[in-house]
This record gives structure tokens, sequence and C-alpha cells, in this order.
């Protein structure tokens, strides 16, 4: 019984010792116990040794989490410049393929082509050997098409029918052609009588230009004139136009005059070209043409 009215006192005034150093602590003072700046230090240092770790723990999960969202942003801007940059590609083959395509149509419709047969028709294919320049279309002796016919765009010339079946033929570009495939032309002279006759004789690979050859050194050959079919040797119509002289030259024995002469037409960029029957439409044809 004692010693539990003496625990009980020991506990009373304990209690009030805890209340009292409370009461103590929380009066307003400019000065602190040496007690309680020992704790209040070290509170202070446990909270920053334990906050550090915590901070940087917290700032390395936000940047890493920062650079998966700018790497994920980083890989749709790309994906949407190449998007940006097909889109571009494409409407500029579009652009290409729809000008060509009204040169085209403004070239049939031309009063020249009314006097001929002419046949509208697509490329499908085109020669990956270098050492034949040719193209396939997608018209044939079905439509009309035969050997030996020209071939041109809303530019110019580019070649002839090699060889045609049903529904498809092949046509061999002006860059294809040798001596044994020679165009007879006539180069347009100003203030001239007559026009210059020669041959269109081959194809130079390394300036990309066609060779004109002459029979005579003639003086009025010059730059800037342009190249036509002169109807001559029964394959191509007269007044189709082939090119423009570039560069005129006499052999070292000065007898005759070589030309370079650029194509009309691009003989590279090719996706709508016209067939030409040399043979001329009748009156009866027009008129049911123009009647349909």
């Amino acid at each position: 019984m004692f010693y539990k009215k003496k625990r009980l006192f020991i506990f009373l005034i304990s209690l009030i010792i805890i209340v009292g150093l409370i009461g103590f602590s929380l009066r307003e003072r400019s000065n602190l116990t040496i007690m309680e700046d020992f704790i209040h230090d070290t509170v202070g240092w446990i909270q920053e040794v334990v906050n550090k770790p915590i901070t940087f723990t917290t700032t390395f999960a936000n940047n890493v989490k920062e650079i998966r969202n700018v790497y994920r942003e980083n890989q749709k801007l790309k994906s949407s410049l190449e998007e940006m940059r097909q889109l571009e590609y494409e409407n500029q083959e579009l652009t290409k393929e729809m000008n060509e395509l009204k040169e085209t149509l403004e070239k049939t419709d031309s009063d020249f082509l009314q006097s001929f047969n002419s046949i509208q028709a697509s490329v499908i294919a085109k020669s990956k050997d270098q050492w034949f320049k040719q193209i396939t279309i997608n018209k044939g002796t079905q439509n009309g098409v035969e050997p030996n016919m020209a071939v041109i765009t809303g530019k110019g010339m580019i070649g002839k029918v090699q060889n045609s079946s049903p529904f498809t033929s092949t046509v061999l570009l002006l860059n294809g052609f040798d001596r044994s495939n020679r165009i007879s032309v006539n180069v347009d002279v100003e203030d001239a009588e007559t026009d210059i006759a020669g041959f269109i004789v081959g194809y130079e690979e390394e300036t990309d230009n066609l060779l004109l050859e002459l029979n005579d050194n003639n003086q009025n050959l010059a730059e800037g004139q342009y190249v036509f079919s002169s109807g001559l040797g029964g394959v191509f119509p007269k007044g189709l136009e082939i090119g423009e002289i570039v560069e005129v030259e006499a052999d070292r024995y000065e007898l005759t005059s070589i030309a370079y002469v650029k194509p009309s037409a691009d003989l590279e960029q090719l996706n709508h070209v016209i067939v030409i029957d040399r043979n001329m439409t009748t009156l009866d044809e027009q008129e049911e043409e123009g009647e349909s």
C-alpha cells in the first residue's frame, strides 16, 4: 500500500513538472534554454538529412518524367514533319502531273494536231536499262497504235513507237536514237527563204543533247534556233518540235556542221503522251468526231 502511494505521488510530481515545462516552453521568450537549442538544432539537422534524399529523388523522378514527355513530343513532331514532307512531295508530283496533262490536252486540241489522228496515252513503265531508253504506254493496236508512229508531249517530240501489242506499246525515246533511227529535220531560220535541212543522228550522254548533223557548213545555223521534223523519210509528220540549238561547231575540215540540240520535252519525267498517226484524218472522219 505504501509503495502504491509512493508511485502515485512520483507520477503526479512528474506530471506537474512536465506540464510546467510545457507551459514554460510555450510562453513568449526571446531566448531559449541550452536544452531547447540543442533539441531545436538536432530536429532541424535530422529534417535536413531526411529531406535531401527525398527532394533529390522527387526532382530526379520529375526530370525523368519531363525527359520522357519531351522525347514523346519530339517523336510526334518528327512524325508530323515527315508527314508534311511526304504531303509536300506528293503535292509537287501531282502539280507536275496536272501541268503535264494540261499541256497534253492543249496540244491535242491545237490546230496543228487536228489534221492528224492523235491518241492520248499514259506511261505505265520505264526501262531501267541505261542502254535502252524506252517507256511503255497503256495503248496498243486495239487503240490504233502502230510501230514507227511519232510520240510527243505538250512540249515536244519524245520518240517513236518501237513495237506494239493489243493493249500496250513500247516507245523508243530520243535519247536512245542512233544513226539507224535518224530523224530528218528542218531548222527554223528567221529572214531566210528556206529552212536549213539536216538529220538528228544520235544523243550525247555527257551533255544530254541531241546531235544535229548538216551536210554542209551552213553559216546561218546559230544558237537559239528551233528544230522541227521535216516530214521526209515517211515516218514522222512535218512540224513536230524537237528542240532548241544550244551550240554549233564545224568539223575540223569545216565541211559540215554539228549542232547540239536540247530536247524541248523532258525525257526523264514522262507521265502522259500523245501518239501521232502520220496519216491525216479525212473530212468525213473529222465530221464524225465532231458529231460524237
